[in-house]
């Protein structure tokens, strides 16, 4: 009995039990991201004219939505932090042996990174102009004017919802393909480990910055890389989360191979 709780104070026990939190936070992080964009949104937009109906679901659903999201987005990144520090007693110990020249290495990287683009969206942007969207709710609902700047708040929010979810199938086969794909190789020379920075570097830097407004369309719907999020219902989101991740397996076969 003493063993068995002592293995679960150990570094090993410490480690699963992180790991365990981590899946947990993080099924609930991205199943609610996955609700808001293939159910809340289509759905949203489907009351038309139904302002106050809107406003209620708004006010009543999506609070109670984003309060589990945002937080689950804390506790998924936290417990990552957690696990690193818990591989061999230390944080460097879970980038040692040649962390940064293996494709294992290599993928849970990007994985890492694609994972903390998507926290900070949901902070710095996503709940930022969610804040605007319920406070004009709950106002227009106890009988106030509506808030004129509320629509652009959620449509930044939207925005940066979407590419979140664009990048959630390549960030989530990036942490699988880590542990289990078997053909990621070992000290990679530096002409492959450059060459497949850059390239997801600029891939995901003009994503983000379409998702925030910065290019020269800024977030006029289906106007240039807006359409990659837009067009009718769904689809243009779920095809461009699947040419991403494609593009992201290719990029590994080509590169995280010995």
């Amino acid at each position: 009995m003493l063993a068995a709780v002592d293995g679960i104070f150990s570094t090993l026990g410490r480690e699963q039990f992180f790991r365990w939190l981590h899946i947990l936070s993080g099924i609930t992080w991205i199943g609610l991201l996955y609700f808001f964009n293939l159910v809340q949104v289509p759905g949203y937009a489907a009351f038309g004219d139904e302002a106050r109906a809107r406003n209620i679901a708004i006010d009543k659903v999506t609070r109670r939505a984003l309060w589990w999201f945002r937080w689950a987005a804390v506790s998924t990144v936290v417990m990552g932090i957690l696990i690193t520090a818990s591989v061999k007693d230390s944080f460097s110990g879970y980038f040692s042996d040649g962390f940064g020249k293996s494709g294992k290495g290599l993928a849970i990287s990007l994985g890492m990174l694609l994972a903390l683009i998507m926290f900070l969206n949901v902070w710095g942007v996503i709940w930022r102009n969610q804040k605007v969207v319920l406070a004009n709710a709950a106002n227009v609902l106890a009988g106030g004017e509506p808030n004129p700047d509320a629509p652009a708040a959620g449509r930044r929010a939207v925005m940066a919802s979407r590419v979140n979810f664009i990048f959630s199938f390549a960030m989530l086969y990036l942490m699988v393909a880590a542990a289990h794909v078997v053909y990621l190789g070992n000290d990679l020379s530096g002409s492959k480990v450059g060459p497949f920075w850059l390239i997801v570097l600029i891939l995901i830097g003009v994503l983000e910055a379409n998702a925030l407004g910065l290019m020269p369309w800024k977030t006029t719907p289906n106007k240039g890389l807006n359409v990659l999020s837009d067009g009718p219902g769904v689809r243009n989101p779920i095809l461009s989360a699947v040419g991403f991740f494609v593009i992201i397996v290719v990029l590994c076969e080509l590169f995280l191979t010995s």
